[in-house]
């Protein structure tokens, strides 16, 4: 197991169990060609309540080879009959939008960071002052870039779609070999989309647990279900991908949520998480006014002065006025003090032993 290092800070913005998860809205090829797109995403995204937006950062010739060879073309999914060059040529964002997307993050108040797949793209990244950075489940295990990565001093989160825990381990330790000091990594299930059995949401505690580190959840299931769970079993950090319409064509819009399901998402994990809460037997301040219909003790009939009680004459009832039903078989046999209307609590110090 590796050091424990159960927090990091991206902006100022702590990421662990004790605080509200962290939203990452990964726009990921959502912005179809048109920055004026992108440039909304990043609005919608803010305003549904995201801490962060997160770009991908790569030219198609950074990412593959331009070549039709079968090996390089993807059959079956969302893609099937494509190359991988002519996919990332058209999802690839522009380099020369970075700088402006970046400013109007900055300027709406949401943490904009991204994924690099080459060392050019993290220069380029620096360039633009990225306050952390995300390591793709596919790139994971290129250990060369994560050290480049590591080595900016910036936080990272690792996605580990496909990656078995020897893979993870050694991702962590090339982080670390780079000088990271702030890591995170997401369980993430690489299939686009993915359906929510695949995920064993389990696993996410054990990760925890082995790796000592804030752990997270990469979503690319189609609604939001998995993710909330995700917060009952140790998640602090959410990715889910982004778009403003989940019809509008482009390669990651089918399965992205859109900004109503954004804005439930950032609702109900927080609500989820702050459920959660700690260990508490105590009475809880909801319930304060309600103690008083617990049951309790109280007199069926009158007594006089001295009679004895018997069982018909006290019952276990509502409201909670009186003595607590544990004590009924202590009271049956006891003497009234006083005379003792029906319907009143049966109260401990107006009562004794028998002689």
């Amino acid at each position: 197991m590796t050091s424990a290092t159960h927090s990091i800070t991206i902006d100022n913005r702590v990421i662990d169990a004790a605080h509200p998860p962290y939203v990452i809205a990964e726009m990921s090829a959502n912005h179809n060609g048109q920055i004026e797109r992108a440039f909304k995403i990043i609005e919608a995204a803010k305003q549904a309540g995201a801490d962060a937006v997160k770009l991908q950062t790569y030219r198609p010739d950074t990412i593959t080879l331009n070549c039709d060879a079968e090996e390089f073309r993807i059959r079956g999914g969302l893609w099937d009959g494509r190359t991988l060059y002519d996919l990332y040529q058209e999802a690839h964002m522009p380099w020369d939008w970075h700088a402006p997307l970046f400013a109007h993050a900055r300027k709406l108040g949401i943490t904009i960071f991204s994924s690099p797949f080459d060392n050019t793209a993290v220069d380029l990244l620096e360039d633009l002052n990225a306050p952390a950075y995300k390591i793709a489940s596919f790139e994971a295990v290129d250990h060369g870039l994560i050290k480049y990565v590591a080595s900016t001093g910036k936080p990272m989160i690792i996605s580990t779609g496909m990656a078995d825990a020897e893979e993870i381990q050694q991702a962590i330790d090339a982080a670390r070999e780079g000088g990271c000091q702030e890591l995170a990594i997401l369980h993430c299930v690489s299939g686009y989309p993915s359906p929510a059995e695949d995920y064993n949401l389990r696993t996410i505690p054990d990760m925890i647990r082995r790796f000592g580190l804030v752990t997270g959840l990469s979503d690319h299931t189609l609604d939001n279900t998995t993710a909330i769970t995700s917060v009952a079993v140790g998640a602090s950090i959410i990715e889910k991908h982004f778009t403003l319409d989940r019809t509008g064509g482009g390669p990651d819009d089918s399965f992205s949520l859109q900004p109503a399901e954004l804005a439930a998402l950032c609702k109900d994990t927080k609500t989820a998480w702050a459920a959660l809460g700690r260990v508490d037997y105590g009475l809880k301040s909801s319930e304060q006014g309600n103690v008083k219909f617990r049951r309790s003790l109280y007199f069926v009939r009158d007594l006089k002065a001295g009679d004895v009680i018997t069982a018909d004459a006290v019952r276990s009832v509502r409201p909670g006025f009186g003595a607590p039903p544990k004590h009924l078989d202590a009271v049956v046999g006891m003497r009234v003090k006083n005379n003792t209307a029906a319907n009143t609590p049966v109260l401990l110090d107006a009562l004794e032993s028998p002689c």
